[in-house]
């Protein structure tokens, strides 16, 4: 069973560009965007994903992820629910954790968020200083509600 513990801020500066080392262009749509289970399809530059996520309780849920052809996963965004995401991902190395930073196109340009996925429930971590509001919990920063 894949567990993912995460924690999700605003950035308040462009600071973690400049500390970056990989950057990637990603596009999502859902298949099915239920509070109890979404359904996801990616692009990650050229490569295809399926993610399956269950309800968040707290900052943990259930998380499955593979890797789709592609052709596939292009195909299935087109049947996706309407609202397709575009968005460039920032990875950040901090205080040995990755900090994954979305900085958002489109219709939801202007909106930078960082994640950061802690091994354990209660895991005690140094906020990197472009991190603002802790915004874990929040629906209205899920991805399948943007």
């Amino acid at each position: 069973m894949a567990i993912e513990i995460e924690h999700k801020y605003l950035v308040i500066d462009d600071s973690y560009k400049h500390t970056a080392y990989e950057q990637l262009e990603i596009r999502q749509g859902y298949l099915n965007r239920q509070p109890e289970h979404t359904v996801r399809i990616r692009t990650v530059n050229d490569r295809g994903f399926l993610t399956v996520k269950g309800k968040n309780t707290g900052d943990v849920r259930h998380e499955y992820e593979y890797e789709i052809p592609l052709k596939d996963a292009l195909e299935m965004l087109s049947i996706c629910e309407p609202g397709i995401l575009e968005k460039t991902r920032y990875k950040v190395k901090f205080d040995n954790l990755i900090w994954e930073i979305d900085e958002y196109h489109g219709s939801h340009k202007g909106l930078v968020v960082a994640e950061v996925e802690i091994p354990e429930p209660g895991y005690r971590y140094s906020l990197p200083s472009f991190i603002g509001k802790n915004v874990t919990g929040d629906p209205c920063y899920y991805n399948s509600q943007l």
